[in-house]
């Protein structure tokens, strides 16, 4: 059996262990929550992390959709993006799935003579990792644009407010 054979047949057990090394990467009483709401409108953050696990399972064995992945990816890199995690934290994740790669495949493989699959594997790996930071840089930049302009606005509204203030001094004091 070859190795993405493998990664089919222990798809359930592998997905869910992928989820979990995701979710470790936040505290001990965000992950409990997380892993045991399972309602999209209370536990977001928690649905789409295990969504997009399953989803990248499943594109990173096909290798096909290149758009389909960036998708999936960004869904949840939108969500590390913004909690403020450094960059590599935040795409920790993507070389996780390496490890619980190698932890589950390499010594049977090495056995087997066949350690080549997993080294060519995870090359998709890999290529899904610059795919992320991709994405992320983008994110990271929307969020700088968002929050540049907020202070610009905020900035333009204090202005009106000391303009007006100045005016109604001025009015005032012409009327003494």
């Amino acid at each position: 059996m070859n190795l993405e054979e493998r990664l089919i047949e222990k798809k359930e057990i592998l997905t869910k262990k992928w989820f979990d090394l995701v979710l470790s990467s936040y505290p001990e009483a965000t992950q409990k929550i997380w892993k045991s709401n399972s309602d999209q409108f209370t536990n977001p953050v928690g649905i789409t992390t295990q969504r997009v696990t399953r989803e990248l399972f499943d594109l990173i064995i096909d290798w096909k959709d290149v758009d389909a992945i960036a998708k999936s990816l960004e869904d949840l890199i939108k969500i590390r993006a913004v909690q403020e995690f450094a960059p590599s934290r935040a795409l920790s994740f993507v070389f996780l799935f390496k490890k619980l790669l190698r932890d589950e495949f390499m010594q049977d493989l090495k056995k087997e003579g066949k350690l080549d699959e997993l080294l060519a594997f995870e090359t998709r790996v890999d290529n899904l990792g610059l795919i992320a930071f991709d994405i992320y840089t983008k994110n990271r930049d929307l969020i700088t644009q968002m929050r540049i302009g907020e202070v610009k606005r905020s900035h333009h509204m204090l202005l009106r407010r000391v303009n007006k203030i100045e005016e109604a001094s001025a009015k005032g004091a012409e009327q003494v």
